[in-house]
């Protein structure tokens, strides 16, 4: 279990006012109340995903020890492997120096990325500005995403 793991992962806690933490108070979110989230995978360092997170999804994170985010395009909040099953098992939690953005080290389940990639970060760009994929697919996306 994470060092910050709270509740079960079936019943989290969560009350936000109640448990206010010196890591919710250090965190400058923008305007829409949200903070960008850098994950890397915690053995090999490679950094798999961004997405963003509200006060709620970094409760949720801290509560279950996987990670939870918000996403603006459906204006919703999502837990990663919701469908997939590749979920993001929690290490760490760190905020940078401007406190604006977090870098979560985790344990990623299969791949990360939803096409099918162990990062979303499968495509280089070279001197010219042209995209190379530079890694193999780690899962069929039309398996682990069928029926949604």
């Amino acid at each position: 279990r994470p060092w910050f793991f709270h509740g079960s992962l079936s019943n989290p806690t969560l009350n936000p006012t109640a448990d206010r933490t010196p890591l919710m108070d250090a965190i400058k979110w923008d305007r829409d109340g949200l903070v960008p989230a850098i994950i890397q995978d915690a053995d090999s360092g490679q950094v798999l995903m961004m997405a963003w997170m509200n006060e709620t999804a970094l409760e949720r994170t801290m509560a279950t020890g996987e990670t939870h985010f918000y996403s603006r395009s459906r204006r919703k909040p999502w837990r990663k492997g919701e469908t997939s099953g590749h979920v993001q098992r929690v290490v760490s939690i760190a905020i940078d120096c401007d406190g604006d953005v977090l870098l979560i080290k985790a344990e990623q389940v299969a791949g990360a990325c939803h096409e099918g990639y162990q990062s979303c970060f499968f495509r280089q760009a070279d001197a010219a500005g042209q995209l190379e994929i530079t890694q193999k697919p780690v899962f069929d996306p039309r398996a682990a995403y069928k029926g949604t």
